[in-house]
């Protein structure tokens, strides 16, 4: 773009400058944008970074907590707070009212009964097991229930646009984090509070529920997350006090979206970095040097047992043509909840793309850690040279304005963010079972170190959002369609365990969201199926239930609308993203709500049975 280099100069001039403007008592959000924002969102947008106008869409909350904890955070690290509200107004074209994260109506009129927790199957984290397969036999719900499930509650989660913390139900409790830092515990069978603790971050992850001594002997029970600020947190799951927390990772981009594992007192707890690789597109970033990683902590005292990084730790690799000093091997995050494989000794984690040269081998790959001792025992990658930041490529492909740090060749950005799938077939044969965003789904041999038996094209492939999670009955992998901002998104594929070939497919539905930005029938959020039944939500709001024998429609909620919650917090429901559904205990559990970058605003926890005790939406 010849004719655009002498404006796009005085931009970049301007985004290096730190702001003079912080001691003022009026900062200009315009001024400031211009400053700090312009190269990427108004001058040279790459593909999968909103513009000027699609940020305007979003409200000031929503872009603010974007600077405070999400992707642009190191970006705004150099901004003062006021500053970063000004931006955010500007954008917005709202003011900001800092939103009101607690509530007091709906509190419980008893404590919380433990008793039933140790031998209740519930759904205790990620998914049912630590195999992640996200297959719930023992969920009180059959294929013939589902069309008579009704909505009996609806909780709503307060002060946040995003609600993509996957509970944890078991013994009759739910609890369940969310945005804002604030853990609740809940009765499953009413949506009644029992306790409320706040964190110093947001919260994304699921809650993982267990004995506190690991050896589950008696019912003293902790619920054990991660925050946004890379702590991890053990809570007494009777009465929500801290037991312990521990800080795992100082990096400034280093944060915690995968799920905690759980396994015989040792919680596995992966490290993805959101930062940095957006960072990057500014030619004075010194790239890169956040590297993913897998930590074991010890659940009784929160001390570090081990840490193993995914890349080597990066070095000088000379200076780009700004005189910046370039660093690598960086990137490789763990995105996911790490699958435990207790019979071999090994735990298996997906991973992303790395952020600098030299390539990984261990970007978009499975990776095997030993249980024990962290040690890297193998990995499988797919595809391999996906080194890949923001601002080296525009939404038709065309390669931007210079930035000296870019990799060599540019890789597509086709991350692993779905735990891999641990299943036995008829036979007595073990596989994996990953799904990535390069619209391919896997079946791997743990026992040849992860060797591909087979793979299956769901779709195109995106690199803008994760797909967060396949589920397996043992007999079906089932795939659904993200590829956000791609001409046909959305879709759901049943595929044979042992062959890898299709078995049915369903189309996307119409979405019943037209009009209002972020609506989309993209299928990204993560899969659960129990017996006879697949459960998917969408991008329009849309939560759905499909036979998984030939795919028939058994049952559909469209989320997006308001809520009368029992909390009596306003709350409606949006996009469906990250956290999938949650069967324990005869229940129906989904969290709606995804305002970031891509999706619609919102902020509910929806609870359904199968007795008809009357909607409880408006």
């Amino acid at each position: 773009m010849p004719s655009n280099r002498p404006i796009l100069s005085g931009l970049v001039l301007l985004f290096l400058t730190p702001s003079v403007l912080s001691q003022t008592p009026a900062p200009n959000g315009e001024l400031l944008f211009m400053q700090n924002c312009a190269l990427c969102h108004l001058i040279t947008p790459a593909e999968g970074v909103p513009t000027r106008e699609a940020l305007s869409r979003y409200e000031s909350n929503a872009l603010l907590n974007s600077m405070n904890e999400g992707t642009m955070r190191i970006q705004a690290e150099r901004l003062a707070p006021v500053e970063r509200i000004a931006i955010a107004e500007y954008l917005s074209g709202t003011p900001f009212t800092p939103p009101v994260t607690d509530y007091t109506a709906g509190m419980c009129s008893n404590s919380p009964d433990l008793s039933r927790i140790r031998d209740d199957n519930g759904w205790k984290g990620w998914s049912p097991d630590s195999h992640n397969t996200r297959y719930q036999e023992h969920g009180g719900l059959s294929a013939a229930d589902i069309p008579k499930l009704k909505l009996r509650w609806a909780f709503g989660i307060p002060g946040v646009t995003q609600s993509r913390s996957q509970p944890a139900v078991a013994g009759g409790l739910l609890f369940l984090g969310n945005q804002s830092g604030l853990i609740v515990a809940l009765d499953a069978k009413t949506g009644c509070t029992h306790w409320k603790h706040r964190v110093g971050a947001g919260v994304r992850t699921a809650i993982a529920i267990g004995a506190r001594d690991g050896q589950d002997r008696e019912p003293e029970y902790a619920v054990y997350f991660a925050d946004a600020r890379t702590v991890v947190y053990a809570l007494d799951a009777r009465t929500g006090e801290e037991i312990w927390s521990t800080r795992i990772d100082e990096h400034p981009a280093a944060r915690i979206t995968g799920s905690p594992t759980l396994h015989q007192g040792r919680l596995y707890v992966p490290v993805s970095g959101v930062a940095e690789e957006a960072t990057a597109a500014r030619p004075d970033y010194e790239c890169c040097s956040f590297r993913g990683s897998l930590t074991a902590l010890d659940t009784g005292s929160g001390k570090i047992l081990w840490k193993t990084y995914t890349v080597d730790e990066p070095k000088p690799r000379g200076k780009n043509s700004n005189g910046t000093q370039l660093w690598g091997p960086a990137g490789v995050s763990l995105w996911s909840a790490p699958t435990v494989d207790a019979a071999r000794g090994l735990t298996y984690a997906a991973s992303g793309n790395a952020f600098a040269d030299p390539p990984s081998p261990a970007s978009d790959a499975i990776i095997a850690f030993d249980l024990e001792n962290g040690t890297i025992r193998w990995i499988s990658q797919p595809r391999p040279g996906d080194t890949w930041i923001l601002g080296c490529e525009g939404p038709a492909g065309e390669k931007l304005a210079e930035n000296p740090n870019c990799p060599k060749d540019l890789g597509p950005d086709f991350d692993f963010a779905a735990s891999p799938a641990l299943i036995t077939l008829a036979d007595g044969r073990d596989r994996l079972i990953a799904t990535q965003k390069s619209g391919l789904g896997y079946a791997l041999d743990p026992d040849q170190e992860g060797r591909i038996l087979w793979e299956y094209r769901w779709g195109v492939g995106s690199s803008l959002g994760g797909v967060w999670g396949a589920a397996t009955d043992g007999r079906h992998a089932f795939f659904a369609t993200a590829d956000q901002l791609t001409p046909n998104p959305g879709g759901l594929h049943a595929v044979d365990v042992v062959s890898g070939k299709r078995t049915w497919y369903v189309p996307p539905s119409p979405p019943t969201c037209t009009q209002i930005p972020g609506c989309s029938p993209a299928q990204s959020a993560a899969l659960t199926a129990i017996p006879g039944v697949v459960f998917t939500g969408a991008a329009d709001g849309s939560i759905r239930a499909y036979a998984s024998n030939d795919g028939a429609l058994l049952w559909n909620h469209d989320s997006n609308r308001e809520y009368t919650t029992v909390n009596e917090v306003q709350a409606r429901g949006g996009s469906i993203d990250g956290a999938g559904p949650v069967v324990a205990d005869g229940m129906l559990f989904v969290t709606s709500g995804n305002g970031g970058f891509v999706g619609m605003r919102g902020n509910v926890l929806l609870a359904f049975g199968v007795r008809d005790t009357g909607e409880s939406g408006k």
